[in-house]
């Protein structure tokens, strides 16, 4: 039974192109991955968050956020560059974030049963690393692609890889934590040595750089990038280092819903558990919100397969519109059914919009500073999720304040991308990208 499972996963891994261009390995390597962090999150939830007074747990996830995010939001705009700089390493690269938090998940398990001080470098070490991961993938995703599959369709094939095995990981992890809570920890450590190996069966193009220069966030000239076109008399025009002003606009908008996403998990968790909604218990009422946030990363994945990149302006702006209203709508009628749906849509929002996002990127950015913008893209998308799980823990647990303070801010930012997208204007899929 096993074989056969194994040989039908490989099968869908595989699909269109997929094991031929190596996608396949990074596939089943982020699979892994999801899995790994699943377990640690189990690990630690069980010892930050559920076994000691919800005052109690607050100050010691606030402190889990300062102690693991202040050092990576220090070193967020060191990884880009450093990526850049070093391109030949990226498997090396994924196989030492592998390593390093199989490393870590080995010593936490000796820290967790007596609640250490020493858990919370630990954890830090193993966040870091993880982040470092997701940033150093979504690089390696365009070196992998099969040529005739959609950026956007290999990104969310990969996406939806690491969703399984998160659900997966969830039921296996509350297992192995019946045996002691020291045992999550024990399967992420053969988890991640096994994706430590898997790291360097990667395809060899994954570490070409060949062509590639660094990108500029922004859609303005970049006075001193190196190949940019001569700006016509009295009009700047952007070099081919900047994004352009499409890829800005979704950029802003994508951050916002990432920070949602963060401002959610965070604060919802500590609401239910508080006061949970619907007379459940809390146990019950987080997990339905567990099923609810899942399910609608799973269903943006799904339906980001059939995105194309004409009118990806206009599906991020749909999305922040969604959200906005669904945040709003809960914060009027607060309860068991407008939370469910506001996490849910915050779920398909976020996943939708960033393949969006992805699809606009392969239009507009030129080739030589694509690797280069995913890279520095997806580290402002984690400091954003991490923005707003801070604000998350630093308000008052009243359902009303908290979701009307996010749908006011999503508000603002909806304003803001519905005014750039009216200037910019709707168009579709460019076949070729600003060149040299």
């Amino acid at each position: 039974m096993v074989h056969g499972t194994g040989r039908r996963i490989r099968r869908a891994t595989s699909a269109e192109g997929a094991g031929e261009s190596g996608l396949a390995k990074l596939i089943e390597l982020h699979a892994l991955n999801s899995f790994g962090d699943m377990l640690i999150t189990i690990a630690l939830a069980s010892t930050i968050f559920f076994s000691v007074p919800t005052s109690e747990a607050r100050g010691r996830v606030a402190l889990y956020l300062l102690v693991t995010m202040a050092p990576f939001a220090l070193l967020a705009p060191v990884i880009g560059p450093l990526l850049d700089r070093l391109p030949h390493g990226r498997r090396a690269a994924m196989a030492m974030s592998m390593l390093a938090r199989a490393v870590l998940a080995w010593t936490m398990a000796g820290s967790i049963a007596g609640g250490q001080l020493a858990l919370y470098p630990e954890a830090l070490g193993c966040l870091v690393a993880s982040k470092a991961y997701g940033v150093v993938r979504s690089v390696v995703v365009p070196r992998l692609k099969p040529a005739r599959v959609t950026l956007v369709k290999a990104n969310s094939r990969v996406t939806l890889a690491g969703l399984l095995a998160t659900g997966l990981a969830a039921a296996v992890g509350g297992l192995l934590h019946l045996a002691g809570p020291a045992w999550p920890l024990r399967g992420a450590f053969l988890v991640f040595v096994i994706g430590t190996l898997m790291a360097f069966h990667l395809p060899h193009q994954v570490d070409s750089a060949k062509g590639e220069q660094r990108a500029v966030l922004h859609a303005s000239p970049d006075p001193g990038g190196e190949g940019g076109p001569a700006a016509p008399a009295g009009r700047p025009r952007p070099s081919l280092r900047t994004v352009g002003p499409a890829v800005v606009l979704g950029l802003r908008a994508v951050a916002s819903l990432r920070g949602l996403s963060g401002f959610l998990t965070l604060f919802l968790a500590f609401l239910l558990r508080v006061d949970p909604v619907g007379g459940l218990a809390p146990t019950a009422a987080l997990a339905l919100l567990a099923v609810a946030a899942g399910g609608g990363n799973a269903l943006g994945s799904v339906f980001g397969s059939w995105l194309r990149s004409r009118g990806s302006e206009a599906t991020i702006t749909a999305m922040l519109m969604l959200a906005t209203a669904a945040a709003a709508a809960a914060a009027i009628w607060y309860g068991l059914v407008t939370v469910m749906v506001v996490a849910a849509v915050a779920g398909i929002a976020a996943s939708l919009a960033k393949l969006a996002l992805d699809s606009l990127i392969q239009r507009d950015v030129p080739e030589a500073v694509r690797t280069s913008t995913f890279a520095r893209s997806e580290t402002l998308m984690q400091l954003c999720w991490v923005a707003g799980g801070a604000l998350g823990i630093l308000l008052p647990l009243n359902g009303t304040l908290g979701l009307s303070i996010a749908a006011s801010v999503l508000a603002v930012m909806l304003l803001w991308t519905v005014v750039s997208l009216v200037r910019l204007g709707v168009r579709g899929g460019a076949p070729h990208p600003r060149v040299a």
